[in-house]
């Protein structure tokens, strides 16, 4: 079993450290009356803070847009910014879902704090910039917060685009993506030699490889880390189906199976920002609420890991 706590540097631990300190500091006149009350952690290459649940939109928001359902996705959208949410992330891939959050966003509910992170995912220089262009269109911003290259998918071709665009002002932050522990290898190295503002990869309190080597290195490198994943696509809720949390959970806040996952996440001080996705309000509240009240510190996050594993 690998240790839930990350081997890091103390040079890396205590920029964490300062970093989080600074950014609880600025908080109350920074903030909204919802936003004040979820934890927010800072990306490294800016100091802009970010609350730690935002919302992932595979397979949720991959709908036909009848009345019904885009209604129901609107009313998830309200409770992910009512909840002081800001990062709605996305996809190519993810068929209609960044259609349907642009037209969902299309009133300007929640627009001037929504953080738009999508991703390009084709072959080619030219292929990429049309797919980035549809994606603006689509959204319906002008600015992307973050685009990221899906997968690692031709990274070399769409890295230096990706960077022009920063440059010139269409998207404000890079990064690169994968959800497959395959590319775990090949992710390392390039976050080693290239300078990134996010990655994004899987991690959950089952699935905890990216303890290894892609948490230290974003921690020893200052890229923000956006977590895909959390629930095991869903596993960990057929896996603790029937049982009880834990009575001692409530010392960390804990009062669903949903936020004891994702504490168990939020809690790594290097994770910036957990993606859960939902299609049903009462899901993003719950999810959303992972983000407020105590943490588990490491002994707690060890006992939470056995827990888990006894089931």
């Amino acid at each position: 079993m690998i240790d839930p706590d990350v081997n890091m540097t103390r040079r890396s631990f205590l920029g964490t450290v300062g970093a989080l300190t600074s950014a609880m500091l600025l908080a109350p006149h920074l903030l909204s009356a919802e936003e004040s009350c979820i934890l927010l952690r800072p990306i490294p290459s800016s100091g802009e803070r970010l609350p730690v649940v935002g919302m992932g939109t595979s397979r949720t928001f991959d709908v036909q847009g009848d009345a019904e359902t885009m209604g129901q996705l609107a009313q998830v959208l309200e409770a992910f910014f009512d909840s002081g949410g800001r990062l709605i992330d996305s996809s190519p891939m993810y068929g209609s879902a960044e259609s349907v959050v642009g037209e969902l966003l299309g009133s300007e509910r929640g627009k001037s704090r929504l953080f738009t992170a999508t991703k390009v995912w084709t072959d080619g220089r030219t292929d990429g910039i049309a797919q980035m262009e549809r994606s603006i269109q689509r959204l319906g911003v002008d600015v992307i917060d973050l685009m990221q290259i899906h997968n690692l998918r031709d990274w070399k071709t769409h890295l230096p685009v990706l960077r022009e665009w920063k440059q010139k002002g269409r998207i404000r932050y890079i990064g690169i993506t994968t959800s497959h522990g395959r590319d775990h290898e090949a992710l390392a190295q390039i976050l080693r030699t290239e300078t990134l503002d996010f990655v994004q990869f899987s991690y959950n309190i089952e699935d905890r490889t990216a303890e290894e080597r892609l948490l230290p290195l974003a921690a020893d490198q200052g890229i923000a880390v956006l977590i895909n994943r959390p629930f095991q696509r869903g596993s960990l809720f057929h896996k603790t189906r029937g049982h009880q949390l834990p009575a001692w959970s409530a010392e960390i806040d804990c009062h669903s199976w949903a936020q004891f996952f994702l504490k168990f996440i939020i809690a790594h001080p290097i994770v910036t920002c957990v993606i859960p996705a939902t299609s049903k309000v009462k899901h993003m509240t719950d999810n959303m609420a992972a983000g407020v009240g105590r943490l588990p510190d490491a002994d707690m996050r060890r006992r939470m890991v056995a827990h888990v594993s006894a089931l």
